[in-house]
């Protein structure tokens, strides 16, 4: 769906031509992100992310913002756990300035003392908001209990103590570490043509280089387990799940059908059940993460101290039933249903195809075709769901709790997988 082309200095550039549109969404990624940090610097990913923002060797963060403002395009960014990605969405013609702004945010970004200090408040109350929400804040505590000690168990955002404790020295540090170009990918999609992009990126990035760093993976030794915080809240916020998979299984649409079918909308099994049945919870929903190594997946709930026991207990059945009972063909073929239309609204989006280009490319997975992945989803069984959930729940699961409840107030009913 792309085309593909690799600068001498080992930067990629992948893009898509996408006829009958005006815009542009073009994005600088790379692949570094938490994951790639120690105890000792955990959030220095995202601090980089909010400084590249805050004034180069050329021009102010004000001037940044009103350049981009000046032309009617987005400038924004996001860091997570294994990449982050500075993007910009454009008229078709005004490209070469995308390019040439995002290159200077990479390469002359100043780091001054003044604007890092202020940055450092503003991501102090960026973890002061996370903290005022739980139903994410969550995520966070279940990600530890499943990951550990392994970096994909700590927050991206980092904590006051780590964001309080990095200088500009160990900012710089970390950018020479990971900012290197055989970990660059411009990545995009709309009105435009490889050769153009090819060569405005050459020009802008061409001559930027630094050596790779090598990380092993740290090994993750998952047992299940319980583990909550008290917080004083209206609900309690809920997580119930484990290990999951990684990008290349390939049970992996697999996974995507049977997420669907617990807890991916107003027909899911959890929805159904703990809501509209039980009239238990307002908000739930499962969820999957698939990382290089490793993987996660879950299903929240937010519902009143009372009632947390027992809603633990109706997710742990859900779960459970998956294994033991064949999914209904028609469950399947709704969920079935429901990815392919996500699928293919999703490619009206120039950021969404940008994105897709993105993580093909970064991960080197299979790069199929959105009609070769709606075959894959349609030759998925029942018996592949089952044994697919049989797979997960051969793990055990683990429960993750916030709010106004104490250590030992909740716990996973035992339930017996079937052979």
């Amino acid at each position: 769906m792309y085309e593909r082309t690799k600068l001498a200095n080992g930067i990629v550039i992948a893009a898509e031509h996408v006829p009958n549109v005006r815009s542009i969404s073009v994005g600088l990624w790379l692949r570094t992100g938490s994951v790639n940090e120690e105890c000792y610097n955990n959030g220095v990913s995202h601090f980089i992310e909010h400084m590249l923002f805050k004034g180069t060797e050329k021009h102010t963060a004000r001037e940044i913002a009103e350049a981009m403002d000046s032309i009617g395009g987005q400038l924004n960014a996001f860091t997570s756990r294994e990449y982050t990605c500075y993007y910009a969405r454009v008229l078709d013609e005004h490209l070469e300035f995308a390019i040439s702004l995002l290159s200077e945010m990479l390469c002359k970004s100043r780091f001054s003392p003044e604007e890092l200090e202020k940055e450092r408040g503003v991501i102090l109350e960026e973890i002061n908001m996370y903290e005022d929400e739980p139903d994410e804040l969550v995520h966070d505590l279940f990600a530890k209990l499943v990951f550990g000690d392994h970096p994909l168990g700590r927050p991206i955002l980092g904590t006051a103590e780590t964001v309080n404790s990095l200088t500009r020295m160990k900012i710089i540090s970390y950018i020479n570490q990971y900012y290197t170009p055989g970990r660059i990918l411009v990545a995009a999609a709309g009105n435009l043509f490889q050769a153009r992009l090819a060569e405005l990126v050459d020009k802008q990035l061409g001559s930027y280089a630094a050596p790779d760093m090598v990380k092993n993976p740290q090994a993750i030794e998952y047992r299940p387990k319980i583990s909550t915080r008290y917080k004083q809240t209206e609900q309690v916020h809920l997580i119930v799940g484990g290990p999951g998979l990684t990008r290349q299984d390939e049970d992996r649409y697999a996974l995507e059908i049977l997420e669907a079918i617990l807890g991916g909308g107003m027909s899911s099994r959890l929805f159904q059940e703990l809501r509209e049945e039980r009239g238990l919870v307002y908000s739930t929903y499962s969820f999957i993460s698939l990382y290089e190594d490793y993987g996660l997946w879950g299903a929240y709930a937010g519902t009143n101290k009372e009632q947390a026991q027992t809603v633990v207990n109706a997710i742990t059945e859900q779960l459970y039933r998956l294994t033991s009972e064949p999914i209904k063909n028609e469950e399947l073929v709704r969920a079935r249903q429901q990815l392919k239309g996500s699928l293919l609204m999703g490619l009206e989006s120039t950021s969404n195809r940008m994105s897709r280009i993105a993580k093909d490319e970064l991960f080197m997975e299979d790069g199929l075709t959105p009609e070769q992945e709606i075959e894959i989803l349609e030759a998925v069984s029942v018996e592949d769901l089952q044994r697919l959930s049989q797979r997960l729940l051969a793990k055990g699961v683990s429960l993750a709790a916030i709010g106004p409840i104490e250590e030992g107030e909740l716990t996973l009913p035992s339930f017996r997988m079937s052979e």
